[in-house]
Order: structure tokens, then sequence, then C-alpha cells
């Protein structure tokens, strides 16, 4: 079932992209093109329900900075967001993530907490704490794998997971005596009031496949960039994106725009965590293995530097992998006479140990790198730490920033 389940979401995102052919993939996507007339529809009424006011959003009394994207997936979120905060923690803010913990599993029963005073928790508000800062609490299965990921890497950050970001929030500041949320995926959650919110847009694929929801990858129409405080086109290459930049002012004109690169820094091994320089991989015949909403781009890094790339995998995003299925597929790597597999920091949290291992396995790790706007990007992280501009918005509730 959960094989089938899996294929069915495959060809779902092959239908999306138009790799599924046939008359079958063509009615699929004329079914999608008009359910995405009546998605328009709910997600412009929703907005103006919340620009209206005829539905409250929550203020916490204290910063909250989304961070977001137009799309589903593939814009480099989670490495962006693990900057933010490690910067905002090094500046001396008390920083907690925020995440729904998407495709996380639920606890059999609420995590015990003790309040300051010594009392339990009550166990209706508590939301999986997927680390204090000091210790991490639960595993990827639990937390979440971008959470997780976040919380073994950001020392000093807490990470809080609920689909109610509002009691999250709630349980950070009263609980961990956070100062600044950053609302991980948060563009499109109005029920918490957002101080600022930082649009991320994939330079390959700006607006994704140009479609919304359900036919293509929008969440939202691309005039809806307006909303953008501080605008980051991510995965950049070094060559000018004038004509992009041109494109995002006829929907923004300003937001400031900071072109970064996703570039990947080190491999490390999976499982015993030893690591080796990029040069490793050159020559080397490579298998990959993902389950990541944009998996060419992940192969063709791995290309770029220098390996010979003989087996893809791919899996749908935020597949949770099978002992089965990876030991299926070191048998492939081991018939094939492969040297390495390659995977990603995402995957790697979720990578069961296959039976026997004679072929290492590293994941690709990937650090944000600002190339242009330095300067906006300064003054972003001088606004959350330091507001002091009258009528700023993250002065709202000033006090909780003293």
């Amino acid at each position: 079932m959960k094989e089938s389940l899996a294929e069915l979401e495959r060809w779902g995102a092959d239908v999306i992209f138009g790799r599924a052919k046939g008359f079958r993939a063509s009615m699929m996507r004329l079914a999608m093109s008009a359910l995405s007339g009546v998605y328009r529809v709910i997600v412009q009424t929703r907005l103006r329900i919340y620009r209206k006011r005829w539905r409250q959003q929550h203020h916490l009394g204290t910063l909250v900075v989304s961070v977001g994207n137009l799309t589903v997936g593939g814009t480099g979120k989670t490495p962006v967001v693990e900057l933010l905060a490690r910067t905002l923690r090094d500046r001396g803010r008390r920083v907690a993530i925020l995440s729904r913990g998407y495709k996380s599993r639920r606890l059999k029963e609420p995590q015990n907490w003790k309040s300051q005073d010594g009392t339990k928790f009550p166990a209706e508000k508590m939301p999986k704490l997927v680390s204090t800062g000091r210790a991490l609490l639960l595993d990827s299965k639990f937390a979440g794998d971008e959470p997780f990921m976040l919380a073994k890497n950001l020392d000093g950050v807490a990470v809080v997971v609920d689909k109610d970001r509002v009691k999250g929030g709630r349980f950070a500041v009263g609980q961990l005596g956070a100062d600044t949320l950053v609302l991980d995926d948060g563009l499109q959650y109005l029920h918490l009031s957002h101080g600022l919110d930082i649009v991320l847009v994939d330079r390959s694929a700006p607006f994704g496949t140009g479609a919304l929801l359900p036919r293509g990858t929008l969440r939202e129409p691309p005039r809806n960039l307006c909303r953008a405080s501080y605008i980051l086109i991510t995965k950049c290459d070094g060559t000018p994106n004038d004509a992009l930049i041109h494109k995002l002012r006829r929907y923004n004109r300003v937001a400031p725009i900071i072109e970064c690169t996703h570039g990947p820094r080190y491999l490390e091994e999976v499982f015993t965590g030893e690591r080796q320089p990029l040069e490793f991989l050159r020559d080397k015949w490579t298998a990959a293995i993902s389950g990541i909403a944009v998996p060419e781009g992940f192969e063709s890094s791995v290309e770029k530097l220098g390996a010979r790339l003989e087996i893809r995998r791919r899996f749908s995003d935020h597949h949770r992998f099978s002992r089965r299925e990876i030991d299926r597929f070191m048998e492939r790597c081991i018939e094939r006479d492969m040297e390495l597999v390659v995977t990603t920091e995402k995957d790697a949290v979720r990578f069961p140990r296959p039976k026997g291992i004679t072929v290492p396995i590293y994941f690709l790790r990937i650090e944000v790198e600002i190339l242009k706007g330095h300067d906006a990007w300064e003054d972003l992280i001088t606004r959350l730490c330091h507001p002091s501009a009258p009528g700023d918005p993250v002065l709202r509730y000033r006090d909780a920033y003293a």
C-alpha cells in the first residue's frame, strides 16, 4: 500500500512537471487546470479575509520573521532558515524556529515539560519540542526532516513543531524565553502576525511551473510577491540576474533583493560522520539517491563536482525510506561496482542502515553564501536585532525587544 501511494505521488509530480505523457496524463492535466482556477479564488479570498481583518491574526508580543516562498519546495529554504537563525543567535537574540513538521508522525502522548514554577505544563498546550537549544529531544520520524536537521545543526536555537504555529510560538516565548521567532515556511501562515516576510525565489524556476496548484507548483499568484519585505534569489551561479530582477520588480518595487548561492561545502559519511573534501568525488563511479522536490538540481551538483553519476534513484519529496528499499538500492550499487553513494542532508536524517555497508554513503552538505546584496542582508539583521526606525513593522510590540 505504501509503495503504491508513493508511486501515485511520483506520477502526480510527473504530470505536473510534464514528464508524464499519454492520454491519461493529458486528461489529468486538464482536470488540474480547472481546479487551479478554484484554488486561485480560495487563496485570494483567504488573503482578503485577513487583510480586511474579518479574521484576526494573533500577536505574541515578540519579533516574528517569516521565511517562505510562492512555490512548493525546491527553493533552498532550509539552508536560509539555518543561516538566518545562526546569525541572529550570534548577534545575541534568543531564537526559536517554528515549523509545522511536514510528514512527521504524531507522538503517542505529549512530552513532559515542567514550567519554571515546577508545575507540569498542560498537555493540550504542549507542542512537539524538537530541541531546547541545548538538547535534541526528538528524531526525524517525529520531528520531520527539516526541523530535525535544523535542530541538529543549530546549537543554542530552539526548534518547536506544531501545525498550530501560534501554539508553538506561545510555548517558545513563555517556556523557552525566546525573543525572536523564525517562522519556517511561513508566508502562507496568516494566523500568526509576521513582522517581516523573507520570500525566496529560485533563480532557475522563479515561479515554478507557472501554474497554480494543483496543475502547477505555485501556492500563490506571482503578484502576491508584493507581500515580501525582502526577496532572496536563491541558487545563483554568479551570472547576472537583471532579467529576473526586472520581472520581480513588476510585482514588488520596494523590497530589497539579495542574491545568494546554495553551494556544496563538503561530503559527510551518513553513519560515521567522517568528512571528505568535495574533490573526493572527482572521477568516482557514483550512485545518487534522493527524496526531494527537485532532484535534478542535486544530481547536477554531484556531476559538476566531477563524479561519474551512473545510478539515479528518485523518491517523492519527504519519502521515508524503508530498509527493503535501501537494501535493494545498495545491492544494485554493488552489482554495478559503484565506489560511493551520495544523498542529500535532508534525506540522510531518515536513511536506514543497510544490512552490510560495502559501499560508503555520504551526504552533500549545502550552505548559503550571499553573492550580492550584502548591505541589504546586514540591514535585515540589524532591523531584527536592533529595531529603531519609527514606523518599522517589527516595532509593533517594541517592549518585547528590550
